[in-house]
């Protein structure tokens, strides 16, 4: 492994972020594709006529979370249910899905 050269809270993010996506993906995927849920979620839309590729729909519910923390910054309102923090979060593992879809369709 190369030498960690950054803030050294950026690790422990990181861990934070492989653990929420491996106990998500235990709900969403236990025994089948990993991204099984996003490319359930394209084959439903383009039943109903939309095109969307699996990495959009990822890319979507990312901008969902953009969507919220940024409104939520900009009307200095925390969150009840989840902050955000939490919604940072959830963004860069969306980003990270994003990422691993990409890669499999090159």
């Amino acid at each position: 492994m190369t030498e960690f050269h950054g803030h050294p809270l950026f690790k422990e993010l990181s861990q934070e972020e492989i653990d929420l996506y491996s106990e998500k993906s235990k709900d969403y995927t236990t025994g089948g594709d990993p991204m099984g849920n996003f490319k359930r979620v394209s084959a439903i839309l383009n039943l109903w006529g939309f095109d969307i590729p699996p990495i959009l729909v990822a890319l979507i519910y990312a901008l969902k979370q953009q969507d919220a923390y940024m409104w939520m910054l900009a009307h200095g309102y925390e969150g009840e249910i989840e902050d955000i923090d939490k919604r940072l979060q959830d963004d860069h593992v969306y980003k990270k899905i994003a990422r691993i879809l990409y890669r499999e369709e090159k």
